[in-house]
């Protein structure tokens, strides 16, 4: 696994996984996560590289800030402060909403700085990985599995505040959905951090980065 080396070698510190879970439901196959070896000892770090593997944990930080006002809308929404309209458009206002999960998406928002817009597609991105370090293929295979499953649970969440509409007082189906919704986006966030900072930090972003 990445995490034991990663701290070890580089000072940077991957986000540890929720220790318990909200919902009775899964959308992630934890258990078939794959991982990359650790890199040879003569792979070094320079301190642009390491600037750019904390970046991605910092632009987690972000969504991480925004799960949390997601939550405090469904709060709202239950109190009868804020209807489900405006929740709904709210949350597609988000950008955790507006960047659909993809890594080059949260990039081209978070990261223009440090990147200056070169190869923050998503598209661009794990190719690059892909043809830096060759044994990370399955990683990136699965972070992409993931971000559709990602996908799947924001569309989940955009029925139920449209069932809230129709049944102001069912609270369940948005309340569950967006209780899988931490769930999935907490556990995604510290895989990808596990496996793709030690990545970033040696290969960046887009080729001629570091």
């Amino acid at each position: 696994m990445s995490g034991p080396w990663l701290t070890r070698r580089t000072g940077l510190v991957a986000t540890a996984p929720p220790a318990t879970s909200l919902s009775t439901r899964s959308v992630l196959d934890e258990d078939a996560r794959p991982s990359a070896p650790e890199p040879d000892q003569d792979v070094t770090y320079s301190p642009r590289g390491l600037a750019v593997g904390q970046h991605l944990i910092d632009v987690h930080n972000h969504y991480r800030a925004e799960l949390e006002q997601v939550r405090d809308l469904l709060a709202r929404v239950a109190k009868g402060i804020t209807d489900a309209g405006e929740a709904r458009g709210e949350l597609n206002r988000l950008t955790i909403r507006a960047n659909d999960w993809t890594l080059g998406g949260a990039c081209q928002t978070q990261c223009v700085s440090l990147t200056e817009h070169h190869g923050t597609e998503d598209a661009a991105i794990f190719p690059h990985l892909r043809q830096s370090q060759d044994n990370l293929r399955h990683v990136l295979d699965q972070l992409d599995t993931e971000h559709h499953a990602i996908h799947d649970v924001l569309e989940e969440i955009d029925a139920a505040l449209i069932h809230l509409v129709q049944h102001p007082a069912d609270l369940g189906p948005v309340t569950e959905a967006i209780d899988l919704l931490t769930d999935t986006l907490l556990s995604h966030f510290a895989y990808e951090e596990r496996e793709l900072v030690g990545p970033l930090a040696r290969h960046g972003f887009f080729p001629g980065q570091i």
